[in-house]
């Protein structure tokens, strides 16, 4: 996917009535680094020892550009330790640059249009008649928030569930929710 669309989706497919996520003071640390309200979402993961597969995965993909635009855009941002738990030599074959368009896929699989907060996500999910509170991807695939208990989980299009565990990190362009998993298209 070009990074004039991924731009464009960004600008046109915020859903509607969402209130901007406010910078705060006392942002979360993420992987040991100060996440800044004043840098973007690339400036920001670039710092965090927890995501050092990510970014080498969006450098690859050449997606670095779409996640510094001006968004807004929420992103579920997987640590490490969720692409290590993928079989063995998925990550190495997605970052092989044949393989590029799918690792795009991936990637934007894991960003929605606009500022979802996390609590946000959740009374959406609570409010909704089945108790999930449906998205759409930049990828074009689905994604759902449920809460259970006091957590946030996000399934993927495959019904695989990855729990938020740090969220509402905000971003100059958008706001991160780290999650324990690797969300998949199909």
């Amino acid at each position: 996917m070009k990074k004039i669309a991924l731009l464009t989706m960004l600008a046109l497919a915020a859903p509607a009535g969402l209130a901007p996520v406010m910078a705060s003071a006392d942002n979360p640390m993420v992987g040991g680094a100060p996440m800044l309200t004043t840098r973007n979402i690339v400036e920001n993961a670039v710092n965090s020892a927890d995501h050092t597969t990510l970014v080498a995965a969006v450098q690859a993909a050449d997606l670095v550009d779409a996640l510094q635009g001006t968004g807004p855009m929420t992103v579920f941002a997987p640590v490490n330790a969720a692409f290590e738990a993928l079989p063995a030599g998925t990550v190495d074959t997605l970052l092989q640059p044949e393989n590029q368009p799918t690792l795009q896929r991936v990637l934007t699989s894991h960003v929605v249009a606009g500022n979802l907060s996390g609590p946000e996500l959740m009374r959406r999910a609570r409010a909704s008649g089945d108790g999930f509170f449906h998205m759409q991807t930049l990828s074009g695939a689905p994604l759902s928030a449920q809460v259970r208990g006091r957590s946030l989980w996000i399934y993927d299009q495959s019904g695989n569930a990855g729990r938020v565990t740090i969220s509402d990190v905000n971003q100059s362009n958008g706001v991160i929710h780290v999650v324990d998993t690797v969300l998949l298209p199909r």
